[in-house]
């Protein structure tokens, strides 16, 4: 995400992760697209303290995709509701949330409640259509992709693409 953040126009990205190997990766792919100076990458556990990330934003956009389940890190029927309830401190006026769940047992309505009770602040802007590969029977089933803003989603709208097969 990040390198196509800055790819896009993107000042600065921070990419976070407990996963050594994940950094490491993502390091790698912004030297191949010559994007290291604009990138940040932070060795951090979310959870363990917000306090770095908050004085970093506010952000414009946030991402987060999470594994749906790594034990000793994320169970996302735990851990979803941790996350979004912080989003609206990480987000500036205005600014979007790009959440990923890819867990087959749970739909878009989990996104939905846990944005609806932990973050009211953030209005929901539209599901983003799934690349082939990711292509489910049940789309419930499939990948979920959901762009939330922080304020009015009618305001200014989603900072991405629809596709013809968009959902939302």
């Amino acid at each position: 995400f990040s390198v196509a953040a800055l790819q896009g126009g993107a000042a600065h990205v921070l990419h976070l992760d407990m996963a050594a190997g994940a950094l490491s990766i993502g390091k790698q792919n912004h030297r191949a697209n010559g994007l290291e100076r604009n990138a940040g990458f932070l060795p951090h556990d979310l959870f363990s303290s917000w306090g770095r990330v908050i004085r970093g934003g506010p952000y414009d956009l946030v991402i987060a995709d999470p594994s749906a389940y790594q034990k000793g890190s994320f169970v996302a029927t735990k851990d979803w509701p941790r996350l979004v309830r912080r989003l609206p401190e990480l987000l500036a006026p205005q600014g979007h949330a790009l959440l990923c769940l890819n867990a087959p047992e749970l739909d878009t309505a989990f996104l939905h409640d846990a944005v609806r009770t932990h973050a009211p602040e953030l209005s929901f802007v539209e599901r983003l259509a799934n690349p082939p590969v990711y292509a489910d029977r049940d789309p419930e089933r499939a990948l979920k992709v959901m762009v939330f803003r922080r304020g009015s989603a009618s305001a200014s709208g989603s900072p991405f693409e629809s596709t013809p097969d968009d959902p939302g």
